[in-house]
Formats: C-alpha cells, structure tokens, sequence
C-alpha cells in the first residue's frame, strides 16, 4: 500500500537551499529535469499529534549523535542552536539559506520498525547488481558444463 513519503520543503530561495541539503548535508540527489532535484533520505517515521488546527506539519531530520552534527555544522560554516534535551530527544535547529529553520534532533524515543516492500505489499524491479549476479552465476554454471563435458570427451580420446 504505501511505499514511501514525499517530503516538501517550501523555500524562498529554492536553488539555494537545494544547494545546502547537497553540498552540506551531502544528501544524495537525483535531477528530475531542469536542475529540479529530489533528495534521497533515511527510513523515516509519521507521529501524529493534537493541534487545534489541521494542515500544519513539521519535518525534522534524525541524527544518532546532536552533538557531532552541530560540530560538523560548525566546521562547514553553519550555525546551530545549542543542543536542548526535550525528553524525547537532543534537539538543534539550523537556518537554511532561503530562511525557513530546520530541526534536527538525536531520538531518545522508541522507534519503530520500518515499512519493507513485503509489508507494504510493493514489487520491486530486481536490482541490477541482483541481476548481474544471476546472469553471472549462470555464466560460470555454462562454464562448468562446457569444461566438464569437455573432460570426458578428452579422457575419450585418451584411452583410444
């Protein structure tokens, strides 16, 4: 059923913050036409909570140690909040070129399993590298044949 999330991240200044999830966060990417690009991300996780209004919504990126990722930030010429422990994790904010603030927080909470092509029900094309290693292993198998009949066929001869 559900396969992946979309994530959108409106910007003023979209080039550059496209810029920033690439060259300083390293995100890997894929140009979709035109220099539009579509960033990769880790497995995620949907929390619900109570608002007195419908359609807000926030993103925040997960990291296993706050603190390395501030240093990291730092040394690249980014600035960060100091780290606060909210209880459910060690959480800092940075503010992307185009102004918006984005959260980044070390989870102290449980977390759950990821969704898997066989609990969403999705098919997946083989991988390539997966096909490569089939059509591999059925070359060395033909190989094999070949040698083995070509050893009888040899030991044949021999003994006439």
């Amino acid at each position: 059923m559900i396969t992946g999330a979309h994530t959108i991240l409106y910007s003023r200044k979209p080039e550059k913050d496209r810029a920033f999830l690439r060259d300083v966060l390293r995100m890997p990417s894929v140009d979709v036409g035109g220099g539009w690009l579509i960033f990769g991300l880790p497995p995620a996780e949907v929390a619900v909570h109570p608002s007195a209004e419908n359609d807000v919504h926030e993103i925040y990126l997960m990291c296993a140690d706050v603190g390395a990722f501030v240093r990291t930030m730092h040394a690249r010429g980014i600035a960060c909040t100091p780290p606060q422990s909210l209880g459910w994790g060690l959480l800092t904010r940075l503010t992307l070129p185009g102004g918006g603030t984005l959260g980044v927080y070390e989870p102290r909470h449980a977390r759950p399993r990821g969704m898997t092509p066989k609990t969403t029900g999705a098919r997946r094309a083989p991988a390539k590298s997966a096909k490569k290693a089939r059509k591999k292993k059925a070359s060395k198998k033909a190989a094999r044949r070949k040698a083995t009949t070509r050893a009888r066929s040899s030991g044949a001869r021999r003994r006439t």
